[in-house]
């Protein structure tokens, strides 16, 4: 076990102020005078200060925008700060327009950031939001730790990591550069001046002070108290470019934005002690940790995790693709977030979900299920309760940028299309059928000329040379000014007139006696019209499609059964 004084640097004080200015020349400032440029917020008393940390990888999935929920919440229902800060150290994997990627899928579904990366630049008096423009802030501060003797250059190769690696390995050690394993950690001034005059690339390591075999406490704002072993592992500040890594930077970051509360996925709980010893090594008082817990979907009779290769449904892309409503999507994430959620919208019918008080006490610490039939069922019932004239503007801003085919069409009669929409919307119990843009155009497309076309076979009792004079004499006799009693009442005469049952009980009783019964004929007349066997009353589509239109459609469907 490591002691206490094998723990210290080796180097004096002077040989360690010497090394922080040979390895950082151009720094000028003085960590005291970035609490100047970044002080405390001037914020009402429990606020929280809130950020999203993605990195632009050219994937925003639907854990992004489920933590993006939390923190929002949090932020805005006490009166804080929301915070976008693009995480983009690692530009081996940074894909070209993943930044914009990530600001326009937030905004899709209506998550405001009060400060951070915007598509037009930086927005907010902490930036920049972006690290690798924060690069001589990580630089201030690693300067510092290296003044402290907290850190120190550390040049081994990948090869002689490898090498540590596969030793650890094989004597069953943990793996690490740690205490013994640390091979550079404790160069005299000499060694480390002759490397750096050879020119050998380095990095910048933290002197852990902790020992493995104790322990610390936390409380984690979702989880309660965590007790974990203590941090020994000298791992990596800066990197060999001088940007540091993830460790280094949100640590830093969290404090100069003077972030108050960290959510993150459970499986940044590892590293806690990480973060936790950074903290406290360089003086910052630590935010409160949340570790959310992963979304899971069921197999089978078991959960697993979502996963980018196998569920295009994790990836944010997906649902603004196919367009789901944003106001559906949010509120479904909300009862996955907080237990109660539901509970309150029943018990709070006609508010509005910024108002459902929002707290990590109600979160889960076990896998979150996500379930795309509950997510349809939502959205269902928010269309539900919607106007007609919501529902096209909903339409027509998804359409531009998501399905361009169709703008046009529902760009050009505006009233056409809201009556489409508002089929069965009145009364007490609207209409649920609608879930998400996509297929709310393939519902609606019988209503265009340019999208009509028979999808669903004629009934197949009906003889074409049958359904042929049913039309014809129904097109005769077709008078758009009737209300829908009087319309129903001549589709039972001629369905009688031709030999059908007025009531399916009839034929049911006696089926000898009839062809069928009224209903088919209705589907006869519902195929014509709209292609379709099930379809929205008859009635009010034919009063949509106008008489021109229906005129037209029964034409069209005797000249095809004519041919038969």
């Amino acid at each position: 076990m490591t002691t206490e004084s094998n723990r210290q640097s080796r180097l004096t004080p002077a040989e360690c102020d010497a090394l922080a200015r040979r390895l950082f020349p151009h720094i000028t400032k003085r960590p005291e005078e970035y609490e100047e440029i970044y002080p405390p917020r001037q914020l009402p008393q429990g606020a929280y200060v809130t950020r999203l940390g993605p990195s632009p990888t050219g994937f925003i999935h639907l854990g992004n925008l489920y933590g993006a929920l939390a923190d929002e919440r949090l932020a805005h229902q006490s009166g804080g700060v929301f915070i976008l800060r693009v995480e983009d150290t690692d530009n081996k994997r940074e894909v070209e327009g993943a930044v914009e990627l990530i600001i326009s899928s937030l905004a899709y579904f209506g998550v405001r950031f009060d400060e951070g990366a915007t598509a037009e630049g930086d927005k907010g008096d902490y930036g920049p939001y972006r690290q690798r423009q924060r690069a001589e802030l990580y630089q201030t501060m690693a300067c510092r730790l290296i003044r402290q003797g907290r850190a120190y250059p550390c040049f081994c190769t990948e090869q002689e990591l490898t090498e540590i690696r596969e030793r650890q390995t094989a004597a069953k050690e943990n793996p690490g550069y740690y205490g013994p394993w640390a091979k550079h950690r404790d160069l005299t001034i000499e060694e480390i001046e002759r490397r750096l005059a050879a020119g050998e690339p380095f990095v910048i390591r933290l002197r852990s002070m902790g020992d493995s075999q104790k322990t610390f406490t936390v409380t984690d704002g979702i989880r309660g108290p965590l007790t974990m072993p203590e941090n020994d592992q000298d791992f990596v500040l800066l990197k060999a470019d001088g940007i540091p890594t993830y460790h280094f930077a949100h640590v830093i970051d969290d404090h100069f934005m003077r972030i108050t509360h960290i959510l993150r996925g459970e499986e940044w709980l590892a590293t806690l002690p990480y973060h936790w010893e950074l903290f406290q090594t360089l003086g910052f008082e630590p935010p409160v940790f949340c570790h959310t817990t992963v979304l899971m979907k069921m197999e089978g009779e078991t959960k697993r995790k979502l996963s980018k290769r196998k569920d295009p449904e994790l990836g944010l892309d997906y649902y603004r693709q196919l367009g789901y409503l944003p106001a559906a999507v949010r509120s479904y994430l909300l009862t996955v977030l907080n237990s109660n959620y539901e509970e309150w919208q029943l018990a709070n019918p006609g508010t509005v979900m910024t108002d459902f008080p929002f707290t990590t006490e109600k979160m889960g610490s076990s896998g979150a299920l996500f379930d795309l039939d509950k997510l349809q069922n939502v959205s269902k019932d928010v269309f539900a309760s919607m106007t007609a004239q919501e529902i096209y503007d909903f339409l027509l801003s998804w359409s531009a940028a998501e399905a361009p085919e169709a703008h046009s069409l529902l760009a050009k009669d505006p009233a056409y299309v809201k009556a489409i929409l508002n089929i069965g919307r009145g009364g007490e119990n609207p209409r649920k059928d609608l879930i998400y843009g996509r297929q709310i155009l393939e519902f609606i497309r019988f209503f265009f000329d340019e999208w009509f076309r028979r999808e669903d076979a004629y009934p197949e009792q009906i003889s074409a040379e049958l359904a042929v004079a049913l039309l014809k004499e129904y097109a005769s006799a077709y008078d758009f000014a009737e209300d829908n009693t009087a319309w129903f009442d001549k589709v039972r005469e001629l369905g009688v007139k031709h030999g059908f049952a007025a009531k399916p009980k009839d034929f049911k009783k006696n089926p000898e006696a009839y062809k069928g019964h009224v209903g088919d004929v209705s589907s006869l007349l519902r195929v014509a019209l709209s292609g379709r066997r099930n379809s929205p009353d008859l009635w009010e589509i034919q009063q949509i499609l106008g008489l021109e239109r229906t005129q037209a459609r029964l034409a069209q469907a005797i000249e095809e059964l004519s041919k038969l």
